[in-house]
């Protein structure tokens, strides 16, 4: 019997819908026209503009420091969360919970207004620091949630005994506990600093003078600038950074696992 080819199609398809625009973002990089679909010759002059706006920059480095800061915030308070919700067995758990996955169904126009009308209520000066306080309350949840799952499979027993040995709930967390949750610690915050660096919803209405971040002012070169292709310049070198990062986590884990299998043959 022969076998279709419509599977294969739809997949070819859709590889080409995904990827096709990100490659044509990428040779429009080195494009000597402003007009996108217009080749006018191979240059670099939009990577020099790039390295020389110092605008760019600084909201590059504004979005590292609050993804930076979120991350560091989340992982400690989705951690705690997920171990108070996992270990907790008072009703106010399902309270807890329902708070816990608040910011995940709840539309981030609502949500940034929320904090918006909140800021203003407390008279506090939207910049920075308040771009960092609602970063990191949605950013709680994913981690809470990254942790809880490898929660799901803990094994108590691994407490109970280091309990018995003579450790204290303190040394027992550290030795034993951490260790075994640092995987889905890692996973969630990795996922909380994706979310954040790449934010735009919330950021546009928590943000204030002097601390813009990189999408906001990305947005703002699209309706403004008359470089248009620098754009697609930094586009195309956060997807390189992307895929080394990427690269390099497959390699460390072959090399790692690679030394496992040979001294399993030892």
């Amino acid at each position: 019997m022969k076998r279709s080819r419509f599977p294969l199609v739809v997949l070819i398809s859709v590889l080409v819908f995904f990827y096709l625009p990100i490659l044509v973002m990428m040779g429009d990089s080195f494009n000597a026209s402003k007009f996108g679909g217009i080749w006018s010759g191979f240059t670099t002059i939009w990577y020099s503009k790039l390295f020389n706006d110092r605008d760019i920059w600084n909201s590059f480095l504004v979005s590292l420091e609050v993804a930076t800061g979120a991350t560091f915030a989340a992982c400690i308070l989705g951690t705690t969360a997920a171990l108070a919700l996992r270990r907790g067995k008072l009703k106010l758990q399902v309270f807890h919970n329902g708070l816990i996955y608040t910011p995940l169904v709840v539309p981030e126009v609502l949500m940034g207004i929320s904090l918006l009308l909140f800021f203003t209520f407390c008279h506090i000066d939207c910049g920075l620091m308040t771009i960092l306080l609602a970063h990191v309350t949605f950013c709680i949840s994913y981690v809470t949630l990254t942790v809880l799952g490898r929660l799901q499979d803990f094994d108590d027993s691994l407490l109970e005994a280091a309990r018995d040995l003579g450790a204290n709930g303190w040394t027992t967390f550290w030795r034993v506990e951490f260790p075994l949750l640092l995987p889905g610690i890692i996973s969630g915050g990795l996922l909380a600093f994706t979310l954040s660096i790449d934010d735009f919803v919330i950021s546009f209405f928590v943000t204030g003078p002097g601390a813009t971040p990189l999408p906001l002012r990305v947005y703002s070169m699209i309706k403004h600038s008359r470089n248009m292709p620098m754009i697609n310049a930094l586009s195309t070198i956060l997807m390189a950074v992307t895929f080394a990062c990427v690269t390099a986590s497959h390699l460390i884990k072959y090399i790692s696992a690679k030394k496992q299998n040979k001294n399993g043959h030892v």
